[in-house]
């Protein structure tokens, strides 16, 4: 069995290591703070998870994702991904992050910025559209009607399958939103990002959960505009 590596286990890496040992993967959860501060979130998971370091959770998964702050990924482990697909979820917000030109001018995605920091990994943008509580609460058996789906973006074909794999897996569809520098389509401020999940709630936070397949997922992240 695959195991899932979280760099990163706080709202999203969290929910993630729930629903992936939910779907029976064995998980490893690391965060900035040390495994013993994990205990807790080991415990709710059970015997298929354990908490380490960031350096020994990335040796340790076979897909790893990495759900850090953007002002904190030059300190996501290099060499243990080497050859690793990596699921990035973060979204780039000035007031907690710093100010990077880069992502100010539109001339790269936070994901690029990611993949720069780890050129022998292969990284997938994914989870940074859906707000935490409806990212576990809208998890559907294949073949469900009422399945969502979450957009995914990334360079290589290969890995984007593996994370779809991944996605069917925990209870969702993907729709392939294209390169890493097309996952703008899908971070905030855009169509796509968290309103396709909440349905006619006004505060996200207090909505249930609203699925969205395939073609509404598709059809907001076609309507992004910069």
């Amino acid at each position: 069995m695959t195991t899932i590596a979280c760099i990163g286990s706080g709202l999203i890496g969290g929910t993630v290591a729930r629903l992936a040992v939910a779907a029976g993967y064995d998980v490893v959860v690391s965060n900035s703070r040390g495994p013993e501060t994990l205990a807790g979130l080991v415990e709710e998971l059970g015997p298929k998870a354990r908490a380490a370091t960031a350096a020994e959770a990335a040796a340790a998964g076979d897909l790893v994702l990495v759900s850090v702050p953007l002002r904190a990924y030059r300190e996501v482990p290099v060499e243990p991904l080497v050859g690793k697909t990596v699921m990035d979820t973060n979204n780039y917000y000035s007031e907690r992050d710093g100010r990077f030109a880069e992502l100010e001018e539109g001339s790269a995605t936070s994901s690029e910025l990611l993949q720069r920091h780890l050129p022998q990994a292969r990284v997938v943008k994914v989870f940074n559209n859906i707000y935490y509580a409806h990212l576990l609460g809208l998890a559907r058996p294949a073949g469900s009607a009422d399945r969502s789906a979450l957009p995914i973006a990334g360079d290589d074909a290969s890995a984007k399958a593996e994370v779809t794999g991944f996605l069917d897996a925990i209870g969702y569809d993907a729709l392939d939103a294209g390169t890493l520098a097309d996952s703008w389509r899908f971070e905030p401020g855009t169509p796509a990002y968290g309103v396709p999940y909440v349905g006619d709630v006004a505060d996200f936070q207090n909505s249930p959960g609203n699925p969205a397949g395939t073609a509404a997922i598709d059809d907001a992240v076609a309507a992004a505009k910069r």
